[in-house]
């Protein structure tokens, strides 16, 4: 990639180093942002490592100094962030931010950190080098799987069309359930990673393995009589000669339940009752010709359930079952406990209600980190219109941020774009 490396070695050695853990009252301030736009770095050069195939230092990095277990860390702060002091924002009455980019940021910095963990947990030791977190981890994809399962009967977010009448806080709070179902699907592709080591976690599963198990492909959606599908980060009409192609998320959900339901060590500590085993005979169904023509190993899961159908069930143990449980959930939800309130009135003060001056400069540190050239690069498709969704090929002349299809779809999304684009356009200025 030559002139489109983002980092250089030492660069990234240190940033790496620097990673650490930021109170839930912290996040926002001056500090978590510099943490936010270095993991911003990490993750495109991640992604560009990954794609030219030249080596992945990025995950080196990361196992050699332990810092997989701080992203964890962080991600369930961030998530418990959204759920308990996010709402409390958007509810105060004396909050009305001009610009809410500053807490899109926090909002986006889950998505951030799940995103750099899909590309880094491709690899055997860094899902090792988890350590006890993977617990933690393993709990938290399972809390995203049970809401994008919980999200097959509403049909697709794409068919949800926003109000020409929102305020920002209420802009924001749909653009965060929009990035919420992204979150949920690279969560998938983490948790099918974890399940390649699952021999080396089995003995820490007793109670996990059973909510795993649960997985089935939920990646396909019926809208208005249309198979669509999720793929590069948007949803896609398929057409009838490409509904029997197996989706990479799909594939995704076959592996996971593969490795989990042939794994010896897995299945000597699953206990299948009745429930169970009916659950798991519905994916007989699932088990097409075809799917096994694109994925022949799943002729293996294949026998493995004609053989489950004729087996014996087993009644629910009771004996006494020790097992290592998730500890980060549980501990931040106790040092925060009953403080949502008061911590969303700190940051509304001190974090949330910067200056234009803070904002200009902040514009320019965002200018910085988000490299056009490098944003292309590792995009997984052509840019789409910020207003319409179509395909753009026209930038915004003064922010060169956002894409757009033609002049009138520009024109309408300027009440939108305005505020956000004359910040940036400023803060590259001031460089």
């Amino acid at each position: 990639m030559g002139d489109l490396e983002l980092l250089l070695p030492g660069e990234a050695d240190v940033l790496v180093r620097r990673l650490r853990s930021f109170q839930l009252r912290e996040m926002g301030s001056e500090g978590w942002n510099q943490q936010h736009e270095n993991l911003e770095k990490l993750n495109m050069q991640a992604i560009l490592d990954a794609t030219v195939s030249q080596g992945e230092p990025i995950q080196e990095l990361l196992v050699t100094h332990g810092k997989i277990p701080t992203l964890v860390e962080e991600l369930i702060a961030v998530e418990m962030w959204k759920q308990k002091v996010f709402p409390v924002l958007c509810r105060l009455e004396d909050f009305k931010p001009q610009n809410t980019f500053p807490i899109y940021m926090v909002v986006h910095h889950e998505a951030s950190i799940i995103n750099l963990l899909e590309t880094v947990f491709f690899h055997k030791e860094v899902c090792e080098s988890a350590e006890d977190t993977v617990l933690d981890l393993v709990d938290y994809c399972h809390r995203k799987l049970t809401l994008l399962v919980a999200q097959t009967g509403r049909g697709s977010l794409s068919e949800k069309e926003g109000s020409q009448d929102s305020t920002p806080m209420q802009e924001l709070q749909k653009q965060a359930e929009l990035m919420e179902f992204e979150i949920a699907l690279k969560a998938l592709s983490v948790l099918r990673y974890i399940t390649d080591c699952v021999d080396r976690w089995a003995p820490y599963w007793l109670g996990h393995s059973k909510k795993m198990q649960c997985l089935h492909p939920v990646c396909c959606f019926l809208s208005l009589g249309k198979l669509q599908q999720f793929e590069g980060g948007r949803w896609q009409t398929v057409a009838p000669s490409e509904q029997q192609k197996l989706s990479k998320l799909d594939g995704q959900v076959w592996i996971a339940l593969y490795n989990l339901l042939l794994s010896p060590q897995a299945r000597a500590r699953y206990c299948l009752t009745s429930f169970a085993k009916g659950q798991l005979l519905k994916l007989r169904a699932f088990l097409t010709d075809t799917l096994l023509d694109q994925l022949p190993n799943l002729a293996d899961l294949q026998g493995f359930l004609a053989h489950l159908a004729l087996a014996e069930t087993q009644p629910p143990k009771k004996d006494l079952v020790l097992e290592q449980i998730p500890e980060i959930w549980e501990r931040l939800e106790q040092e925060n406990r009953g403080k949502w309130q008061a911590i969303a009135k700190h940051q509304l003060r001190h974090v949330f209600s910067p200056s234009e001056q803070d904002l200009r400069l902040q514009a320019r540190r965002w200018a910085e980190t988000y490299r056009l050239d490098v944003l292309e690069a590792v995009a997984p498709e052509r840019p789409r219109c910020a207003h319409c969704s179509a395909e753009a090929s026209k930038r915004c002349s003064r922010c060169q941020n956002e894409w757009y299809c033609c002049r009138d779809c520009q024109v309408k999304h300027w009440e939108k774009h305005g505020k956000t684009c004359v910040l940036a356009a400023q803060g590259d200025r001031v460089k």
